[in-house]
């Protein structure tokens, strides 16, 4: 499995945080139904590795893997949920030294040239563009697709529906990172099929 399949099994990545782990499953059905076949859990909550065996679980076609893998203990609570993927929002020499130990695809995340530059020196082609909309937004990466046209990206962090086709339009952009279809009072009413169109609204971008 290549990280290159995973990012362009749909054209939006959404960004899950799992608050209660009896939503994992149906929110994880919801999403790929509606389209979305690749899904980021964050390890932001206590909950958020057990979520991610179960999503697998539930959902077998779906690419279910990490975000917010920051060090070793979440790069290692990854590989433990039996992630398909892992996603940092930035990258260091521990994570970088980590990545290279396994076969699970990585995407390090980036904001400027200069973190692009090293990631592509250490093999990587693809990479998170993080915070997208701080970091600079579509300007910003058309600027770094001058001299650095080979690497492609998933911006992240501020990308909503209106704003989204903006940076899908760009060469260098394979998907987009997103929670605007994770309403969080549909979630907390349990309202799965509002879920589900919202995923379908962005899988049809």
């Amino acid at each position: 499995m290549s990280i290159e399949k995973i990012l362009t099994a749909a054209p939006v990545v959404p960004v899950v945080v799992i608050e209660n782990l009896e939503d994992a499953v149906p929110l994880a059905q919801a999403l790929f139904n509606g389209g979305l076949k690749t899904l980021e859990i964050t390890l932001r909550t206590a909950i958020a590795a057990e979520a991610v065996k179960l999503m697998k679980q539930a959902v077998p076609d779906a690419y279910v893997g990490t975000g917010t893998v920051i060090n070793k203990e979440t790069f290692n609570a990854s590989i433990e949920a039996g992630a398909d993927f892992m996603v940092s929002p930035g990258v260091n020499d521990e994570l970088l030294s980590l990545a290279k130990e396994t076969d699970i695809p990585f995407l390090a995340g980036a904001a400027t040239p200069s973190e692009v530059m090293k990631l592509a020196s250490n093999g990587f082609k693809y990479l998170k563009f993080f915070p997208a909309v701080a970091a600079g937004g579509v300007p910003m990466l058309k600027s770094i697709a001058g001299p650095l046209p080979h690497i492609k990206f998933c911006p992240t962090g501020g990308i909503n529906l209106t704003s989204a086709p903006d940076f899908l339009a760009l060469e260098n952009v394979v998907c987009v990172g997103g929670t605007w279809m994770l309403d969080k009072q549909l979630i907390k009413d349990k309202n799965w099929a509002a879920i589900e169109e919202l995923a379908r609204q962005a899988s049809q971008l």
